[in-house]
């Protein structure tokens, strides 16, 4: 996968109160994968863009591209970022799901996070890999293990965790090479 320049959507948002480590984290992610590679997919609606996360894949060399809705705005920093815009939540998912090869989840809001297992629930096959920080997707973790795993054949090789940004570089490659 990594040398195939893999398309990663990833879903983050640093929008709510304090947790300034959110930002550090995207920015952290944004590095390793614009290291390795990756061409990253980035959500933006509702004014809530990552901007650490493109900040810092876009300063490492990195290719990103951000699907938003129609009332974004870019920072003028982020002015020669490409940039889809689709007016409809559902048609944005769907351009997720139809462009990525991997959805991953950082620890961030509830709209994020919400974002991602809608596109993951749209009947995408689809892996998805989450960052679990400080537990962020641990509720998450447990639904696997007691719902998914009797009625998913093969759960594990669709949706794994990750403790920090090079686990979660080496899981999305270990997904990749599961759907083989």
């Amino acid at each position: 996968m990594a040398q195939t320049s893999p398309v990663v959507a990833i879903f983050a948002s640093d929008k709510g109160p304090g947790d300034p480590e959110r930002a550090s984290l995207m920015g952290e992610v944004g590095r390793v994968f614009a290291r390795k590679g990756a061409r990253i997919l980035c959500l933006a609606e509702g004014g809530v863009i990552p901007v650490p996360l493109i900040t810092a894949a876009r300063t490492a060399g990195g290719a990103v591209e951000v699907l938003a809705d129609t009332g974004i705005v870019l920072p003028p920093a982020l002015a020669s970022v490409p940039i889809t815009v689709l007016p409809d939540h559902a048609e944005r998912l769907a351009y997720l799901a139809a462009t990525a090869a991997v959805l991953v989840g950082l620890p961030g809001s509830l709209a994020s996070a919400t974002a991602l297992f809608q596109t993951w629930a749209n009947g995408t096959q689809l892996p998805v890999v989450m960052l679990n920080r400080h537990r962020a997707f641990e509720a998450i973790r447990g639904f696997a293990a007691d719902v998914l795993a009797p009625a998913v054949p093969g759960h594990d090789r669709k949706i794994q965790f990750a403790d920090n940004a090079d686990d979660l570089w080496n899981k999305i490659v270990w997904v990749g090479e599961q759907r083989r």
